[in-house]
């Protein structure tokens, strides 16, 4: 008869007041991150108007770094699995806080998209090892609590950023918001290395760099069209079949390499997770939302409205404050019920009526609609893009925990990056038909000073005479909305997906004491084949393949699991 063994103690893991300390670390590092990604949001207009860039400068400044923070996140994610998750949290750090520096001493808008890379490159760090390191610490169960907790500072970095960014742009002038994440960045540094303590279990480091190299430059490719298409070119020329046709093969390269590779990238083994696919399916449309919205509202308020960096930052609290209020509360709901999917459901929805109440922006749209339609945005996202990253989190195997929930993040930044990009090129061409239409019903006395939109650099809208400010005013109002009413099919297409997430329970366990449970079963089976015993371990999360540490065992030993999808 199978005599069964307890799984063997998890060993010295982080309780109490000590896993609180590491976490407040955790919750600092993320909230510098956010804080300095936004702290310069809605004063990019003024920035990209005094180093002379234009409509296309702006949108690569952003998508740029999005794309940096998008193709390191794998990167990021599989060293977690194979090294120290704090030191590399502690090196994010250091990447993101040395390119924020630099990017405020840009004198030119290429400069400025170069040093925002390099802050691109620790922001997907910081991203991802926050998410992970919470899953380290904290079981699926307990995890939606502070997940909510994560995007509550998330919401207020994100409210703060651009309120902080503002009042430094009018008074001490913008390149200091570059420079406001240095003295938190060492804070946060220094209680990470004072509070964060985890057991790793250190593996040989094998990264696949060609396939690294292949997904950039095939996302890059695709992503530079969407970015230039129907301004620089036409729709349908030859730069378009080189660009989209380059980029596919590359791409299909990518994948053939993926397939081959030792430690892949993106294992397309995971796909074979149904709740991976959606979730990744999902969080496109979160990352269109998210980072859409917070780019494009931001030139609404102040190209279509003539706010100011200040005003336009208050008049976009609405949003984050739904953000804020869903997290938290939802989250709090998750782990007191363990019940998820209905409110990923709710938010789903609530993204969809969101992005169809918004695309009906006008120049003069009532305030009162606009706030109410961010707010519902908003509550769609907050209750989605932290809650996708946990479902994903508790349906795999502990040891593929890193790479995972980096490939959920790196989509949907994909997701927002090739979005925005595409929202930015509609804009683009919209705001120069709708100006051009604008300017031709004038008097040819009232266009003096029209000459200055030809260049395509964005406007100063105060300095414009009143006729053709409103020409200029209408012209973004029109075309903000428009692009945002294009992006709502996408959110229908995240609700579908969520839909069919398959609603499975939340564990109990963190994902360090479920290695600690592999490792225990592994050497209990170890002695099993001599002994005719075996450990059967239950509360993981997916077949999981483990490496023998004795000769005597068999050569690996794969443990079936009880949480089956359904």
């Amino acid at each position: 008869m199978t005599a069964v063994h307890p799984a063997a103690p998890s060993g010295a893991l982080l309780t109490g007041r000590a896993k609180h300390l590491a976490l407040a670390g955790l919750f600092l590092s993320m909230f510098v991150s956010m804080l300095a990604m936004n702290v310069v949001g809605t004063s990019m207009p003024i920035i990209i108007a005094d180093i002379g860039g234009t409509q296309a400068a702006f949108t690569w400044v952003v998508t740029a770094t999005m794309l940096a923070s998008a193709i390191s996140t794998p990167i990021w994610g599989k060293l977690a699995d194979l090294t120290s998750k704090k030191a590399l949290l502690q090196i994010a750090l250091i990447v993101f806080t040395l390119g924020s520096a630099l990017a405020g001493t840009a004198q030119d808008p290429t400069w400025l998209i170069v040093f925002r890379v390099l802050q691109g490159l620790g922001a997907g760090g910081l991203g991802v090892l926050g998410q992970i390191v919470l899953a380290e610490v904290v079981s699926p169960l307990e995890r939606g609590k502070y997940m909510g907790i994560m995007g509550a500072v998330m919401a207020v970095a994100t409210v703060g950023g651009p309120l902080l960014g503002g009042l430094i742009t009018d008074t001490i002038g913008w390149r200091w918001n570059f420079y406001v994440a240095a003295p938190i960045a060492i804070v946060a540094i220094i209680m990470l290395q004072r509070t964060l303590h985890l057991q790793t279990f250190k593996q040989k480091i094998k990264i696949d760099y060609l396939g690294a190299a292949l997904i950039s430059a095939g996302f890059t490719s695709l992503l530079i069209w969407v970015t230039l298409g129907g301004s620089n070119f036409d729709w349908w020329s030859w730069q378009t079949i080189a660009m989209v046709g380059g980029g596919l093969i590359v791409l299909a390269l990518a994948v053939f390499v993926e397939t081959r590779a030792e430690e892949p990238l993106i294992p397309l083994t995971l796909f074979k997770n149904r709740t991976f696919t959606l979730a990744v399916v999902a969080s496109i449309a979160v990352g269109l939302a998210m980072f859409g919205t917070a780019v494009f509202l931001g030139q609404y308020m102040q190209l279509a409205r003539g706010r100011t960096v200040i005003e336009a930052s208050l008049l976009t609290l609405p949003m984050m404050a739904g953000v804020l209020i869903s997290s938290t509360i939802v989250g709090q709901i998750i782990t007191r019920t363990g019940k998820w999917k209905r409110y990923m459901v709710i938010g789903a929805v609530a993204l969809l009526a969101g992005l169809l109440l918004m695309g009906q922006l006008r120049y003069d749209t009532s305030y009162w609609y606009v706030g109410v339609s961010m707010f519902i945005m908003g509550a769609g996202v907050g209750m989605t893009m932290q809650n996708l990253v946990l479902v994903v989190q508790n349906t795999v195997p502990p040891t593929q925990m890193g790479v995972a929930s980096s490939s959920v993040t790196f989509f949907r930044t994909i997701g927002g990056t090739a979005g925005m990009s595409a929202m930015g090129a509609m804009l683009a061409a919209q705001v120069s038909s709708y100006i051009q239409d604008g300017l031709a019903k004038l008097a040819p006395e009232q266009l003096a000073g029209a000459e200055s939109l030809a260049s395509g650099v964005l406007p100063k809208v105060a300095e414009l005479p009143e006729p053709i400010r409103l020409v200029v005013e209408s012209a973004y109002g029109h075309s903000i909305g428009n692009i945002f009413f294009a992006a709502s099919p996408i959110a229908l297409l995240a609700l579908v997906a969520i839909i069919f997430l398959p609603n499975v329970p939340l564990s109990t366990k963190s994902n360090a004491e479920k290695i600690a449970d592999l490792r225990a079963a592994e050497e209990a089976n170890a002695e099993g084949v001599l002994t005719g015993s075996v450990t059967v371990l239950t509360d993981t999360t997916g077949p999981v393949v483990l490496p023998t540490r004795h000769s005597q065992a068999a050569p690996s030993t794969t443990i079936k699991t009880d949480s089956s999808e359904r």
